[in-house]
């Protein structure tokens, strides 16, 4: 009986909330704008406090006498880095091509040059390059 009073009272606030929103929409939106505003000076707050209060960035540890077995982890670790970092550099680099004004033929003295970032971008520009000339053969 008591979950069926609270149900009862929850459906009662809900209409008169609804009926005070009805009657005074001005208020509602003032309302609303208002908690989006402080909703978002206190996301900005913590934020700021989150930056503030990080520690200080701590420069690597100077290596010292390691084991040989210690050594090579450290290599195999840096090797992997560079290729992680390589990698990510390539990706976020746009392939640069310079498109010539006239068209040319393979014959006509025109230069080839590598102007992308990647050895992976030039080797599907080669595909793109050769199926459009077969499209170009075909037709």
């Amino acid at each position: 009986m008591e979950s069926r009073k609270r149900d009862m009272e929850l459906l009662s606030n809900s209409m008169a909330a609804y009926a005070h929103i009805r009657a005074n929409p001005e208020s509602f939106g003032l309302y609303f704008v208002l908690g989006v505003c402080f909703g978002l000076v206190l996301t900005l707050c913590l934020l700021v406090l989150r930056l503030s209060c990080r520690p200080p960035a701590r420069p690597p540890p100077r290596p010292q006498d390691l084991s040989e077995d210690e050594e090579e982890d450290d290599e195999e670790e840096d090797e992997e880095e560079e290729d992680t970092v390589d990698r990510a550099a390539s990706e976020s680099l746009l392939p640069v091509t310079e498109i010539p004004l006239e068209p040319h033929g393979p014959g006509d003295g025109a230069l080839a040059v590598n102007v992308f970032a990647s050895a992976e971008e030039l080797e599907r520009a080669q595909r793109l390059e050769e199926r459009e000339r077969i499209i170009r053969e075909i037709w």
